[in-house]
């Protein structure tokens, strides 16, 4: 496995320190360049009805999967802050139990990283995708 960029630190204690990812019990659990695995464990302040996790939860999932993968690359590093600009989130299936999702940047231009994201359950099986564009400041 390669080394994880210098950038990862930075990312894990953006993760720790953000109340709202406290709040809803994100937690890191792997960083490469270009990609990033978090991981939402199931909580029954984060459900719907019925044991089906809120699909504000797994949208919070992946928004933060793919600015965590914007940062993780060396030309990134000169970025101190940045926002998503444009999230799309397409539900597949309903999700219940511990989530995972993988965030991924596909391109990085004019101070722009476009990326992609897939949130899976415990079974593997995508409960939801999302392409999103992030902007550095």
């Amino acid at each position: 496995m390669p080394e994880a960029p210098p950038a990862a630190e930075l990312v894990r204690a953006f993760v720790a320190s953000s109340p709202f990812a406290r709040r809803i019990g994100l937690e890191v659990v792997d960083l490469d360049a270009d990609r990033a695995e978090l991981r939402l464990p199931f909580d029954e302040g984060n459900v719907t009805v019925a044991g089906m996790v809120h699909g504000g939860a797994i949208a919070t999932l992946l928004d933060v999967a793919v600015t965590a993968a914007a940062f993780c690359a060396p030309e990134a590093l000169d970025a101190t802050s940045g926002a998503t600009i444009s999230l799309t989130v397409n539900y597949v299936r309903a999700g219940r139990g511990d989530l995972v999702a993988v965030g991924r940047a596909v391109r990085r231009a004019g101070g722009l990283c476009f990326c992609d994201a897939e949130a899976t359950d415990a079974e593997g099986r995508t409960v939801a995708t999302a392409i999103a564009t992030y902007r550095y400041a």
